[in-house]
């Protein structure tokens, strides 16, 4: 392993490069800087309780402790929904009109297609989608307010058909949302907005208040307490989209990339925070040296280079042997976001089985994604991709099953019925197949 450091106008990285590593290494090389919500339990589950108990009187001391505002009333107000409209520029207007077009066709052609089948003669099973009537959805504040994630969550909650979509955000000390948010939400058809941020706003989704309704399912990124109260809520009140953790990119890149464009993706996920993590795997030790460099150059012009520079101390630069190893070590990281800068990208589609959003080829950012190509960008973090999809419209629906047996079904199918019941020795199992037998005899 190597160590680098660097230091360019005040920031501070340290690259993390390994040379051929042995596969014996790679798993903890790719640990990722994850913060153990469990020591936040206690303080986080104190919170809850007190909304659970106190309802909107306890949110609005909440506000009062954690955002430093004082609110008059939770629920964001038609006039503020106008004035917010107002604020928000033209151009950033119709970029968003864009992105929601996008998001629109992409997850429509989503929708499920149901069909009856007769496993028997005489036996149709089939399902019905249904969607979640009321969903929450959480959209971070502060100094970088996801607009953009509003439409990644209401749009497809919309087209699903939820009956009622609640959206929290956190205010500033003004008692304001950012109003790139409350455009999107209203240009997405939210139904309700309010000013809640961080554990008060998953507490009163969860349980519901005077004000807030209560919700089925939440979704939504967040901080870490945001993530702790989620996995809280989830053990018994509520279900939740997945779990999260710190956003994370990798690149896979050979002598063809672009280190620019390269260093570039890298920093478009470290700028997210201090405890993200950008991975780049490459078969080009040229490269790596690159990449290095344009790193330090790029972190310096950027709004967030202290975030970002901070981020980078959580990099790793690996140089592996060949292409297996490129896909062997991928399949193992389970990234977030997986960027793929080579000609030969084609290749690796098929057999790339772990990660949560792939972008193929020289001119595909993962920027792309998180707003306006139509994919979705909710997606499964520290390794989660081995297991869980991104956010997309099946995240909004449940599926019913239904069934319908004929007398000839219940004739063909039913002696099978008894035997197994028969044998779990579940008696009243068979005989709710048994009396119906003999009474066609």
């Amino acid at each position: 392993m190597k160590l680098r450091v660097h230091r360019s106008e005040n920031i501070f990285c340290l690259m993390q490069k390994f040379i051929y590593p042995d596969r014996s290494e790679w798993e903890a090389i790719l640990k990722r800087p994850l913060f153990d919500t469990t020591q936040l339990h206690a303080t986080v589950s104190s919170v809850l309780n007190e909304i659970r108990t106190g309802g909107d009187i306890a949110l609005k001391e909440l506000e009062k402790k954690f955002d430093k505002v004082e609110l008059a009333a939770l629920q964001v107000s038609p006039a503020e929904m106008e004035e917010a409209a107002s604020l928000v520029s033209d151009e950033l207007k119709t970029a968003i009109g864009e992105a929601k077009k996008n998001i629109e066709i992409f997850h429509s052609s989503q929708r499920f297609q149901s069909q009856k089948i007769e496993t028997t003669a005489g036996v149709v099973c089939w399902q019905k989608a249904v969607a979640i009537e009321k969903v929450g959805l959480y959209i971070p504040g502060g100094s970088a307010p996801l607009f953009s994630t509003v439409l990644m969550l209401a749009i497809p909650a919309k087209i699903a058909g939820c009956a009622e979509i609640t959206l929290c955000s956190p205010p500033n000390s003004e008692g304001k949302i950012h109003p790139a948010i409350l455009f999107a939400a209203q240009e997405s058809g939210v139904s309700r907005i309010f000013k809640l941020g961080g554990i008060q706003a998953i507490g009163a989704m969860a349980y519901g208040t005077e004000s807030v309704p209560k919700c089925y399912k939440i979704f939504g990124p967040g901080n870490q307490y945001v993530m702790a109260a989620k996995q809280l809520v989830s053990l018994r009140d509520v279900a939740i989209d997945m779990p999260a953790g710190p956003s994370e990119v990798e690149v896979l890149a050979d002598e063809t990339a672009n280190a620019a464009f390269v260093a570039a993706d890298l920093l478009s996920q470290a700028e997210h925070g201090a405890d993200s993590q950008v991975v780049l795997v490459t078969t080009s030790e040229r490269l790596m040296e690159e990449v290095e460099a344009e790193l330090i150059l790029q972190t310096a012009l950027l709004s967030r280079s202290s975030i970002a520079g901070k981020a980078l101390e959580n990099s790793r630069m690996i140089l592996v042997k060949d292409k297996l190893e490129m896909l062997e070590i991928t399949n193992l990281y389970a990234p977030e976001h997986l960027i793929i800068e080579m000609d030969s990208y084609v290749e690796f589609t098929d057999k790339i089985i772990n990660a949560g959003s792939v972008f193929l080829g020289h001119y595909t950012p993962e920027s792309a994604g998180d707003y306006a190509s139509g994919t979705n960008h909710t997606l499964p973090t520290n390794g989660y991709a081995t297991a869980y999809s991104g956010v997309n419209l099946d995240s909004f629906i449940k599926k019913i099953t239904f069934q319908e047996i004929s007398k000839e079904g219940i004739l063909n199918l039913g002696k099978t019925i008894e035997v197994m019941a028969e044998n779990e020795q579940l008696t009243a199992h068979k005989n709710a197949v048994t009396l119906r037998l003999d009474s066609l005899k």
